[in-house]
């Protein structure tokens, strides 16, 4: 059976359909055409629960990216109206609910609970190509999307906070971020990409031998090989310091306080890597430390140039320890 003829992604006459069936084969510009028809629309959903405000823009950028990622899914091309109003409903109530918003790496939001081997490949395709386009961003628009929606830090505010400027700034840069996403993805659609799970693992275990070393005095040595001399850290509590020695003594301190550090989490793309920790403390001092930690480094020719960290707030109701 042959596929059929390309289309013109100028061509007023193809049907919601034709495009939906388009970029289910692989031409993944189509979407651009059916975005843009449904846009206003999708846009009438999102004023409906947030009013004129900019959380509207946000939700119909949210749910647009989430097509990107899911056109697959759609099992009635003739439904794709209602399909992408529909997503962007599911965006608002959970921004409604004040959850973290949809993120575009889970391939399990709107799929069918048990894919089969074809669409698991599929959408291991898919994560890499949306890594792909998240490389094209600028390290300033990749940290805070990579933030938003791959880690648990979410909120604007712990955004802003851990980036060092105002809230506003991280509000215009997401905003900024999801329309370069969106060409990104277009833009990149075609283009071989590189494996996230690789790189992945690869950034997960120098996590684990950083985060081991100080057990046998190694922590210095270990960073060495991955980390500047000249790095700069910016610490939760505001302290700005450089080089890394400062860092090994601070975990000297957790190792001497008894403060074990599991890892949780590693995401990676090519300049920008996040690792979220739980910080496990002793049975004699439940409240040493906050309960889990966010590293976010900057990498420059594959060394660390930049590290900015974030700890998860204790519960208001617990004492803090001087």
């Amino acid at each position: 059976m042959t596929s059929p003829p390309p289309l013109d992604p100028a061509s007023e006459r193809a049907t919601d359909a034709e495009l939906v069936r388009a970029a289910q084969l692989g031409e993944v510009e189509q979407l651009g055409l059916l975005l843009s028809r449904h846009q206003a629309p999708m846009r009438a959903v999102a004023v409906a629960f947030h009013g004129h405000r900019p959380a509207a823009e946000d939700a119909v950028q949210e749910a647009a990216l989430i097509a990107l990622r899911q056109i697959g899914a759609l099992r009635d091309p003739a439904a794709v109206g209602p399909w992408l109003r529909m997503l962007v409903r599911n965006v608002c109530r959970m921004q409604l609910r004040r959850r973290p918003a949809i993120p575009v790496s889970d391939p399990g939001v709107f799929l069918p609970a048990a894919p089969d081997p074809a669409q698991l490949i599929d959408a291991n395709a898919n994560r890499d190509w949306i890594w792909t386009a998240i490389g094209h961003l600028t390290p300033t628009l990749q940290l805070p999307v990579m933030l938003r929606y791959f880690t648990e830090v979410t909120a604007y505010d712990d955004i802003a906070t851990l980036c060092g400027v105002p809230v506003g700034t991280i509000r215009s840069r997401l905003n900024q971020a999801r329309k370069k996403l969106a060409e990104a993805l277009l833009a990149t659609a075609v283009q071989p990409h590189d494996s996230i799970a690789a790189l992945t693992a690869q950034h997960r275990e120098e996590a684990l031998a950083i985060l081991e070393a100080p057990y046998t005095g190694q922590l210095a040595a270990v960073l060495a090989n991955s980390w500047r001399p000249t790095v700069e850290t910016f610490w939760s509590t505001g302290r700005h310091t450089i080089g890394y020695h400062d860092m090994v003594a601070a975990m000297d301190r957790d190792l001497t306080a008894g403060v074990r550090h599991q890892l949780t989490s590693v995401v990676a793309s090519h300049t920008t890597v996040l690792w979220e920790a739980n910080l496990i403390n002793p049975p004699e001092d439940p409240h040493h430390c906050p309960p889990a930690v966010l590293w976010a480094l900057h990498l420059t020719a594959n060394r660390v140039t930049t590290l900015r960290l974030h700890h998860t707030p204790r519960p208001t109701s617990l004492p803090v320890h001087p």
